[in-house]
């Protein structure tokens, strides 16, 4: 097994993940999936999965002058110092890479950004094909002092579960969002929004403005409603 990008793990998923969010993703990426076999592990089955039937996945999270401001390097290399000492592991994840300067609708579906360690559960289907849900955990790295051993300590030394499961309203799998298939056009709005310049921002917000107060410069005064007294006359003064 070697590290891949995310969309190489993304076949992995699906075949633990049977929802129809996972296809879309599959979809959303289809001209870069087509080289996924040689990113995925083969021939001898993980322990891990066969022990606790779940497929492990770790996700990092990096990003470029747009995402990352240009300083996410030191974690880049500490995340490729780590995958050596990761895939020595007998239980290693399916270990994958999220650029989100690349992939930016996907990094908005997830709500995620960099630099960050995704730890994903998958649990396979059970015998009557329901799915139990996934377990998903974000780990904030350091982008200053992040080590090799560090990220390495994540899957050798279980320190994912020191992270909190991610069981909100983004969650990639078993969120509203996922559960209705949103996910990925939520992530096409998020960016959409964030391509646009503040100055058009502004520009639209000046012109509803001016076309409410105008509307309001027009309106005609109210009118006295019906049946209401008229108005008394004022006293005539004593002359």
């Amino acid at each position: 097994m070697r590290t891949s990008s995310v969309l190489l793990a993304l076949p992995a998923l699906s075949c633990a993940q049977q929802i129809p969010y996972l296809e879309q993703i599959k979809g959303f990426f289809t001209t870069k999936v087509s080289s996924a076999a040689s990113g995925l592990p083969t021939g001898i089955p993980n322990p891990l999965t066969a022990a606790t039937g779940k497929i492990a996945e770790m996700v990092y999270v990096t990003g470029g002058n747009k995402t990352c401001f240009g300083i996410c390097g030191r974690a880049e290399e500490a995340f490729n110092g780590s995958v050596v000492l990761i895939e020595a592991s007998p239980t290693a994840p399916n270990l994958a890479y999220l650029n989100c300067d690349q992939d930016q609708v996907l990094c908005a579906a997830w709500a995620v950004s960099p630099p960050n360690v995704l730890h994903m559960q998958l649990p396979q289907p059970l015998p009557d094909q329901s799915q139990p849900p996934s377990t998903v955990r974000a780990i904030q790295v350091n982008r200053t002092t992040i080590t090799t051993s560090q990220i390495a300590a994540i899957h050798l030394e279980d320190k994912y579960l020191d992270s909190p499961v991610y069981e909100g309203f983004w969650h990639p799998f078993n969120g509203p969002l996922a559960d209705y298939g949103l996910n990925i056009p939520a992530g096409y709005a998020i960016w959409a929004f964030s391509v646009i310049p503040s100055w058009a921002f502004m520009i639209g917000i000046s012109m509803i403005s001016r076309n409410i107060m105008s509307r309001r410069a027009q309106a005609p005064p109210a009118r006295r409603s019906a049946g209401a007294p008229p108005a008394a006359a004022a006293p005539a003064t004593a002359k």
